[in-house]
């Protein structure tokens, strides 16, 4: 144990924190890290679909379900690290033309649902195969920084509509959010860097405990932005019974499937970074391929299971790999009391009714910080290959004005009566529709072509020089 001291680690992979209540108290660390990203993303999802109350909460409880279910895979069966699994950012987009596709086809949140299950059970079997089949190391040298980069920033560029108008409801209270974002994570987070972690989910909780302190003094009232309504708690199960299929039976459709593609990939080459990183922070042995190709087909089997409970899709957080490097925790045993933990949270009923009270104007605030930060990281992730070259540059600037503009003119189609149409081929014009709303998988799909036809040095790419071990 002294020599895992002076490398950094207080416990390593095997380690066994003593006494449970320490472990317990490491483990609910892990869960608090990405509590704030991972109920985000439901909570951004539910208005657009029309959910009420009830079912945001059973949509929170349902993610959170598959967290825990996804992490436990992860750490006893994949990499086996410590690394944990949350909600994916990656497949905003793609859920958002699932949503519009269906909701203007008059879909309720139940209908929009079963077609994000059926895309995300169809998506993880490609995850399932590129993983298990040991492909991965080719996928990298197909979807480089050149593709990826856009890819990323368009995840959060393609919600710059809704961010405002959101917040707007609410200056106060999406203000404060902002505020409080910025002040935990650069200011405080600076001298004390645990608060950075826990920026979003102390930012909302400090702008909630406010709006419900204002609705229960009568100054906010119902149907006033910002009234925190009580009503779903009290009506909503204990313990949620309907675990398997909470929304109904997936529904399957080729077009949506094709568009959340876009998502797997930048989630695949996100965690594919992760792994690299856990390993170096938790002090593990190095990397091999075959625990990459475990995890990234774990990945895949979380996602299935994701489908299965009616939560989102899952990726590795890139959080909790920061919590193992500053607390030297690499223990999987607490990892997978953290993912215990999250297994109960999403069938205990009154808690994500409790998470679905949180107003529109609060997570507003979250759009507005989350989402540029995202884009940022596409800029970031961008940069890993040569920027001074004028074919990556041109390359990166077509596929991300793309990935913007194409949305719009599909949208433009669907405001004038006139959808987009092939003659004599209907389900390819809906196929090409989906694909054409979603400016991920427009970027995805433009970048793949270009950047593998047009000359270029792996160096020049973003392609890394060094290779995985093989495995014994």
């Amino acid at each position: 144990m002294k020599m895992k001291k002076q490398q950094g680690i207080v416990y390593g992979l095997d380690d066994v924190p003593k006494p449970f209540a320490k472990a317990l108290g490491l483990g609910l660390q892990h869960v608090l890290t990405m509590f704030g990203a991972t109920i985000a993303v439901p909570l951004i999802l539910a208005p657009a679909m029309g959910m009420n109350a009830y079912q945001t909460g059973v949509l929170v409880a349902a993610a959170m379900l598959s967290a825990g279910v996804a992490t436990l895979l992860q750490v006893n069966f994949g990499t086996r690290l410590p690394i944990v699994q949350g909600m994916s950012f990656a497949f905003l987009g793609p859920f958002f033309a699932i949503i519009a596709a269906v909701g203007g086809r008059g879909g309720d949140p139940a209908t929009i649902m079963t077609y994000i299950a059926g895309a995300m059970i169809l998506g993880a079997f490609v995850e399932m195969f590129i993983g298990f089949s040991g492909i991965i190391g080719g996928i990298q040298n197909i979807l480089t920084p050149v593709v990826i980069g856009p890819v990323i920033a368009l995840i959060g560029l393609a919600l710059f509509g809704v961010g405002a108008p959101m917040a707007g409801q609410n200056w106060f209270l999406s203000g404060i959010v902002i505020i409080l974002v910025f002040y935990f994570t650069l200011v405080l987070g600076r001298k004390k860097p645990t608060l950075s972690l826990f920026s979003i989910l102390l930012s909302v909780l400090i702008a909630y405990i406010i709006a419900a302190t204002l609705t229960i003094t009568g100054v906010y009232v119902q149907g006033t932005p910002g009234f925190v309504d009580f009503s779903g708690v009290a009506a909503a199960e204990l313990f949620r019974l309907r675990l398997v299929f909470p929304w109904g039976v997936p529904r399957f459709d080729i077009g949506f499937f094709l568009a959340v593609l876009a998502g797997y990939l930048a989630s695949i080459i996100e965690s594919y970074g992760d792994y690299h990183a856990v390993a170096v922070v938790a002090k593990a042995p190095e990397l091999t391929g075959k625990q990459v190709s475990r995890g990234i087909g774990m990945e895949g089997i979380g996602c299935f299971l994701a489908g299965i409970f009616g939560g989102l899709a899952n990726t590795s957080y890139t959080e909790n790999i920061g919590l193992v490097g500053l607390t030297g925790v690499a223990s999987r045993y607490v990892v997978n009391i953290g993912a215990v933990v999250l297994i109960f949270l999403g069938v205990f009923g009154k808690f994500g009714a409790t998470v679905a009270t949180i107003p529109t104007p609060i997570i507003g605030g979250l759009y507005t910080t989350l989402f540029g930060l995202i884009a940022a990281i596409g800029i970031s992730t961008a940069a890993k290959a040569d920027l001074s070259s004028m074919r990556n540059m041109m390359i990166i600037g077509f596929i991300l004005f793309m990935g913007l503009s194409v949305p719009e003119y599909f949208k433009g189609l669907a405001a004038a009566g006139t959808p987009f149409a092939i003659s004599g081929a209907p389900l390819l014009a809906d196929i090409i529709t989906t694909i054409g709303q979603t400016g991920m998988a427009v970027a995805a799909i433009l970048g793949l072509i270009l950047d593998n036809i047009i000359p270029g040095t792996p160096e020049e790419r973003g392609i890394p020089r060094k290779k995985l071990t093989t495995a014994k």
